[in-house]
């Protein structure tokens, strides 16, 4: 099958990452890891405005989606500009909640859609961590077949990468829904958080790529640039053929969970594990390319290569991701 985005999801891409060069995301994840949630929430209300959570709220609701491909367009530049965050969270919120219907669906949808809402989550099987609860409007929890409001954000965790604040929920709240619908909508909502991590650490690995492959150039040893070694090139050469190895499998789950295929599980396990490791793999190619100042936590790069493992474990580890694989 020929894939290509058509001429309208390249121009929404490419408004995107004007966008967000624009906005200088490296000030505003210093400012969201220090707890100052606002340069982040100006910066999610215009994402909004651009349409991104929209995407996937159905259009019951106030959304655009379910839009998948366009999803993915998304997340790959959020991930490439480190957008700080429970994007993905939010973004399977959309998908839980239009799946269990309902008040709860009435009363938090519209606002996901507009960037005024917020929302993380927990979800059976995934751990028990809610990303960034302190920032949340909302945290929801799914335990069997009950979807509850957590009644705060719970007990702060350490995590490898300080913009990423993980928390565990306190255990309670009350029950917005229950039934066999709010499961069925709940494991939807795993794979369109799956699947929206895995554009993340795509666009954060392509990241990582672009900015080693500048240095390199610009970083000499032996009176040459260290980018002319051939160690060097055959690095970054396999760290390239990662990330593009990994698109296809990306966009082509994003097809089948347009097409609401029983293979679409399978499909977005393939680009979670193959995105996560991709970008994992760019992350320690340009940590060594680096060198010494890879280290600090003064280099705005910095931020990228402790998002790299985060990404690559959160949402389905790659065994994980493997095993629903060979599952089917």
């Amino acid at each position: 099958m020929r894939f290509l985005l058509d001429d309208e999801q390249r121009e929404f891409g490419r408004s995107l990452d004007a966008m967000l060069t624009a906005a200088g995301t490296p000030s505003v994840l210093r400012a969201w890891a220090a707890g100052d949630h606002g340069p982040g929430r100006v910066l999610w209300g215009r994402l909004a405005d651009a349409g991104v959570f929209a995407l996937a709220v159905p259009e019951a609701y106030g959304g655009l989606g379910p839009l998948p491909v366009e999803l993915a367009v998304a997340c790959v530049e959020l991930g490439r500009h480190a957008v700080p965050g429970p994007v993905a969270e939010t973004l399977a919120a959309g998908v839980l909640l239009g799946g269990a219907g309902g008040a709860v669906a009435e009363e938090w949808l519209p606002g996901i859609a507009s960037g005024t809402a917020v929302v993380s989550l927990v979800l059976d099987g995934h751990g028990p961590y809610a990303l960034d609860a302190d920032a949340a409007d909302a945290v929801f929890t799914v335990t069997g077949d009950e979807l509850r409001l957590a009644p705060g954000p719970g007990e702060l965790s350490a995590s490898a990468d300080p913009a990423r604040r993980r928390f565990r929920p306190p255990a309670g709240g009350e029950v917005m829904a229950a039934g066999p619908r709010v499961g069925e909508s709940a494991r939807a909502a795993a794979d369109r958080a799956t699947f929206a991590t895995a554009a993340l650490a795509l666009g954060c690995g392509e990241e990582l790529l672009r900015a080693t492959v500048a240095y390199v150039k610009q970083r000499t040893q032996f009176g040459v640039p260290v980018g002319s070694f051939q160690a060097v090139k055959h690095r970054l050469a396999d760290t390239l053929l990662g990330l593009e190895f990994a698109r296809p499998l990306l966009y082509g789950a994003a097809v089948e969970l347009a097409g609401r295929s029983p293979g679409a599980g399978a499909a977005v396990a393939a680009a979670k594990v193959t995105a996560g490791e991709a970008g994992y793999a760019a992350a320690r190619t340009a940590l060594q390319s680096h060198g010494a100042v890879g280290y600090t936590q003064e280099l705005d790069l910095a931020w990228w290569l402790r998002r790299a493992r985060p990404l690559r474990d959160a949402w389905g580890t790659p065994s994980a991701c493997r095993a629903r694989v060979l599952a089917g």
